[in-house]
């Protein structure tokens, strides 16, 4: 029988690994999110709290999936809280997927936003020369470092590179001026990138400027997940139906990426 993607599947949290004092990363059985394309994400329910959008995390099992929550709003922060043992509502997959190029490609991630950067990480060839960048405040905030490195272990050409805005590990400073470092000096076929706008923003004009692909996955309040309700839309285009993966030379002409966002209310508020 085939599921409904669009009807709650009820999951048991399996096991739950805290990644720093406010991320914690939740894996279940669930064969359909397992296979999930990076870049998809679900809407998650948190029985007695509410609904909301999440990346889908990747597990080295098979038929194993899973969410990486950062303790935030009323939401995320029931998420947060959810026991080894608990139950959780699951609908979807949503939205569309990265377009992997071949060759040398960079991957740009910060916060939570490093959840499909991994998934898409599981995707690149062999012959790929990758470059990972993870972005952080400070020491304590910085995860997934090990994972990209065991995930790459297989490539030849890896770098993984960790810059935190205090430097109290790895690069001094914003990881978009390690982005417009590299960019400045060498060549990449394919960027791609997830976290907090501004680094989003930064990224996508670095790479615009020298005409070199790249792709963003968007970040907005999302209530539905099927470009019903409005809530996640950015100009034009809505985050969830017509993304939530945008090309640069589209996201060049959106006057909202970076600019602005929409409260809970819908009402247009400055980053």
């Amino acid at each position: 029988m085939q599921r409904d993607h669009n009807h709650p599947t009820i999951v048991t949290i399996e096991k739950v690994i805290d990644e720093t004092p406010t991320v914690r990363t939740l894996i279940f059985s669930d064969e359909v999110m397992s296979e999930a394309l990076p870049g998809q994400f679900a809407m998650v329910w948190i029985p007695g709290v509410n609904e909301l959008p999440m990346s889908i995390m990747i597990s080295k099992e098979p038929g194993k999936a899973a969410f990486t929550v950062r303790k935030h709003g009323l939401a995320s922060t029931g998420l947060f809280n959810v026991k080894e043992g608990e139950q959780i509502g699951i609908r979807g997959p949503y939205g569309n997927s990265f377009d992997l190029k071949e060759g040398k490609l960079l991957f740009v991630g910060g916060g939570t936003g490093l959840v499909p950067m991994m998934r898409l990480l599981t995707f690149v060839r062999p012959r790929d020369d990758v470059t990972v960048l993870i972005g952080a405040k400070t020491k304590n905030e910085v995860f997934f470092e090990d994972l990209a490195k065991s995930l790459l272990e297989e490539h030849h050409h890896h770098h993984v590179i960790v810059s935190t805005d205090d430097g109290s590990y790895g690069e001094k400073g914003f990881v978009t001026d390690v982005v417009e470092k590299l960019l400045s000096k060498t060549h990449f076929d394919g960027v791609y990138t997830c976290g907090p706008e501004i680094m989003m923003y930064k990224t996508v004009q670095s790479a615009n400027s020298r005409h070199i692909f790249v792709q963003a996955s968007l970040e907005r309040m999302m209530k539905c997940g099927v470009g019903i309700c409005g809530s996640c839309c950015v100009g034009t285009d809505l985050a969830c139906r017509d993304g939530t993966v945008f090309d640069g030379l589209h996201l060049s002409k959106n006057k909202e990426f970076g600019y602005f966002h929409r409260n809970k209310a819908g009402i247009l508020e400055h980053y």
